[in-house]
């Protein structure tokens, strides 16, 4: 899938959070500047929070409520080992978010998860999609 603007992610924003089943794991992956901020921001809307979406490359952890549940945003940068979100309470919002977006998680800590690659290019965004563990992601 290619995105060539903000509107086609938005619209990608969209299927995904009509799509991903309650307490699914995403994994947003690519370089800096890819755009993995940009789609939890659309995500969050699609679902119905209305604050600001920021990166939460310093605070690891950020909370946005929507009416059907929690997106938890975390970030994974800056963490050599990523197992430590488990300690961070990772298990602990997942039975009740409704999403939980990892930007920088990897599919070997993180296996039941649907890796989301973004890579730039000249005119737009390539759009990768992984499934790793269970599949139950079949709808995407």
């Amino acid at each position: 899938m290619y995105l060539k603007s903000l509107e086609d992610t938005r619209t990608l924003a969209q299927r995904l959070a009509q799509t991903l089943p309650h307490g699914a794991l995403v994994l947003l992956t690519g370089p800096m500047g890819a755009g993995k901020t940009t789609l939890v921001k659309f995500i969050a809307e699609a679902l119905g929070f209305q604050g600001e979406v920021t990166s939460p490359t310093y605070t690891l952890i950020h909370e946005y409520p929507t009416p059907g549940g929690l997106v938890v945003h975390m970030d994974a940068y800056r963490m050599a080992d990523q197992e430590a979100l488990y300690h961070l309470g990772l298990e602990d919002y997942r039975p009740e978010a409704r999403l939980v977006l990892i930007e920088w998680g990897r599919p070997e800590v993180f296996p039941d998860s649907l890796e989301v690659r973004l890579t730039p290019g000249e005119t737009g965004r390539r759009v990768e999609f992984f499934a790793h563990g269970r599949a139950f992601f079949p709808k995407i």
